[in-house]
């Protein structure tokens, strides 16, 4: 029981110096706690009050004080009912007291385990701190070196996009420049395309006035021919019937073939010069060759895998055709044609035959040609041009069996007159290549007084 009652008393002797010394009672962690020293003196002297109350104040003794003293104690019984809620009130105030230094004192030995704690928290939380230390100072580090870095990637990043700004700019310089090539190039493109289309158009408009032309003339001449063949059929010379010869030309006294060979020249220089028909009657199907001869033209339609036969008064001629294996027969042009049906040709050749024929029949071959073509046969007739005044002191003359020089506009016009239209006259044999002296005259004036010695003249049914 002492053992138990003094450990209680060093207890309260304990409690009492924590109360008085709360700065310490935390250990190592600096936490604040309450100072309850002053509430324990006003407790204790509260309760040296709350004892003395009821009591009498001690006197020296003796009968006086004895009568006092037993007068104060009979008055302080005689109060006692009076103050008696007041003392009851006192020691409910102090044990009010001692209540509120218990939660003190729990607060602080609350607030001293939570100071224990934290410095075991502290405790384990150093290593901490200085590992984040370290990181800290790594962090700084690297930092650093992140920035220049970054200033580095910075300054490479500008550099690269200032290559790729140049190298934009002449990829876009580039480009510009071969869009504008393009452009050009689809321009230029744009102006052939159109200019051909303007050549093609402007053919094809040729080509239907052409027609229009070929029509309109096909018409009118068709109507001009009616009224003219009617009139000829009133006043014309009466035509030698169908199967009956012409009369005979008188015997010459030479042999033609002879003279034909030493003043029109070789076969074969005859042949190079008919090769110019052969672009117009490529493609016909029923040639005939009127005055054959020696059959030049004819060899050269067989050359050119085109149909044709020939016709002529010179049984010497038509029979060297046929030794050449060619389709030729003795016939006159008159009755010849008079036997054919209409439209039963397709292209007929006239070398040197009209300057043979008299003025008033040469109208009537023409006719009989046109009627026997069909539409759109070409016919072709050579002849001396009588515009060049050198054929009358050379080679028109020399033939006794020419008639008279026939002028290029007479033929066009007898064609004209008889259906046939797009007239086309060639010049031929330059005079100035067989007389070179003829180069000493001015060039206007040969051109127009020694121009070509024979012509051509073409035309087609309408």
């Amino acid at each position: 029981m002492e053992s138990a009652e003094l450990v209680a008393m060093l207890q309260a002797v304990r409690d009492r110096v924590r109360a008085r010394n709360p700065q310490t009672a935390a250990g190592s962690v600096d936490i604040p706690l309450a100072d309850v020293t002053p509430l324990l003196h006003a407790r204790d002297a509260a309760l040296g009050k709350v004892a003395a109350i009821g009591s009498v104040n001690p006197r020296r003794g003796g009968p006086v004080n004895a009568l006092v003293q037993g007068w104060k104690k009979l008055v302080a019984r005689a109060l006692d009912w009076h103050v008696r809620e007041q003392v009851e009130f006192n020691r409910k105030i102090v044990a009010c007291v001692d209540a509120a230094m218990e939660a003190l004192n729990d607060n602080n030995r609350a607030l001293v385990d939570l100071g224990n704690r934290l410095a075991a928290v502290h405790a384990l939380a150093h290593p901490m701190a200085e590992e984040m230390k370290d990181i800290r100072d790594h962090w700084i580090e690297w930092r650093g070196e992140w920035e220049r870095k970054l200033e580095r990637n910075e300054i490479q990043s500008l550099r690269s996009i200032a290559d790729m700004h140049g190298a934009f700019q002449h990829r876009s310089d580039m480009l510009d420049a071969n869009w504008r090539e393009s452009l050009l190039a689809q321009n230029k493109t744009f102006h052939a395309e159109m200019r051909n289309s303007a050549d093609d158009i402007q053919r094809r408009l040729w080509a239907d006035m052409e027609r229009f032309r070929a029509e309109y003339e096909r018409i009118i001449h068709a109507e001009l021919r009616t009224v003219r063949q009617r009139t000829q059929i009133r006043d014309a010379q009466p035509v030698a019937a169908p199967g009956t010869a012409t009369p005979p030309s008188p015997e010459l006294g030479f042999d033609y073939g002879k003279f034909a060979e030493k003043f029109r020249g070789p076969e074969e220089y005859v042949k190079n010069g008919q090769r110019i028909y052969l672009p117009d009657f490529t493609g016909c199907q029923s040639v005939l060759d009127i005055g054959c001869g020696r059959g030049e033209f004819l060899e050269t339609m067989r050359g050119a895998g085109v149909p044709a036969r020939g016709i002529d008064l010179s049984e010497e001629s038509v029979a060297a055709c046929r030794a050449k294996g060619l389709d030729a027969e003795v016939d006159d042009l008159f009755v010849y044609l008079s036997n054919l049906p209409e439209s039963s040709l397709d292209g007929i050749f006239c070398s040197q035959v009209v300057e043979h024929l008299s003025p008033e029949r040469l109208p009537e071959m023409i006719r009989l040609c046109a009627s026997r073509l069909s539409r759109g046969g070409v016919i072709a007739i050579e002849t001396p041009n009588p515009e060049c005044l050198a054929i009358f002191a050379t080679h028109f003359y020399l033939d006794p069996t020419h008639t008279r020089p026939v002028p290029a506009a007479l033929l066009a016009f007898y064609m004209e007159e008889f259906g046939l239209g797009r007239i086309e006259t060639r010049k031929l044999a330059p005079a100035v290549e067989s007389m070179p002296s003829l180069a000493e005259l001015p060039q206007a004036f040969r051109e127009s007084f020694f121009g070509a010695l024979d012509y051509a003249i073409l035309g087609r049914k309408l």
